[in-house]
């Protein structure tokens, strides 16, 4: 295949050095540097002797300077991607690029490297078998809405962006979704001179947080809800109507008798039998 690679360069979140030694030598030996802000990026270019073009690809330009990269590598030049910090296309305008190169047939490579969600998930303490990366809030209050309710309902670890002057507002609006006594561990400074990830309550946070002004970027690491409470609430729920009165409500949504059966099953935790039980032992005592 003709044409050149894109190069997808994890760099460091912190300590410089964090970068690999595969990601210099891509790096030192690409036609083309995309960097999210070239002054930014320069300080790490630099640290490093590397000397190579670079373009700014960022949020306000990604469509129209993805279109222009992409022609670049289609006449075989080798780009390689970087963000300010950590790993491209993850909350970065990076995913708009690498989609046009491959839909253009260009080759993409990922070097893995530094990710700050991972960093954090890793220091927390909290489970990391599952978890679920959520980046920023929307600004947007009604998607605001939906996403912090969906979030009410999370088992997995969930992971948070923020900005240090949206944090107090999403300690609040986090511990009014999810309970007071939800622990989180707040990551800041990660990788460098002062790293914090303290583990807490988002009651305590939030309270943390009003006496203390946030400062640097946020990786927020929230505990998912338990077992425990996903149970309770289960039981309430089956408890609240009467077999034949759940199954009429499932089979109100469209489904077989049979299909709603199964639905109920999946829902409650109760094996199809016993449920055609619990509804044929209700039909004889009436």
């Amino acid at each position: 295949m003709t044409g050149g690679t894109l190069y997808i360069c994890a760099t460091p979140i912190g300590n410089l050095q964090d970068i690999s030694a595969r990601v210099l030598d891509t790096l030192r030996e690409a036609d083309l540097i995309a960097a999210e802000d070239t002054r930014h990026s320069l300080g790490l270019l630099t640290h490093y002797d590397i000397r190579r073009p670079m373009i700014s690809y960022h949020e306000h330009n990604k469509y129209e300077r993805a279109q222009e990269i992409v022609g670049r590598l289609l006449a075989g030049e080798n780009v390689a991607l970087i963000t300010d910090a950590g790993t491209p296309v993850i909350s970065d305008p990076g995913e708009v690029l690498v989609k046009a190169a491959r839909e253009a047939g260009i080759p993409v490579t990922s070097l893995p490297g530094p990710c700050a969600l991972i960093t954090a998930l890793t220091l927390s303490g909290l489970p990391a078998r599952r978890f679920v990366f959520e980046g920023f809030l929307p600004m947007d209050k009604k998607e605001r809405r939906q996403v912090l309710e969906d979030l009410t309902h999370q088992r997995r670890t969930m992971i948070l962006y923020e900005a240090p002057h949206r944090l107090r507002r999403t300690l609040e609006e986090l511990s009014e979704a999810l309970g007071r006594d939800r622990k989180i561990c707040l990551c800041r400074e990660l990788t460098k001179i002062h790293e914090e990830a303290p583990l807490m309550t988002l009651d305590e946070a939030a309270a943390l947080y009003k006496e203390t002004e946030p400062r640097g970027e946020y990786v927020l690491v929230l505990e998912g809800r338990s077992e425990e409470a996903v149970e309770a609430e289960r039981s309430a729920l089956w408890e609240s109507r009467t077999p034949a009165e759940h199954l009429e409500d499932f089979m109100a949504q469209g489904l077989t008798k049979k299909e709603a059966m199964k639905a109920m099953a999946l829902r409650f935790g109760i094996s199809k039998s016993e449920i055609y039980s619990l509804i044929n032992k209700q039909a004889i005592d009436k």
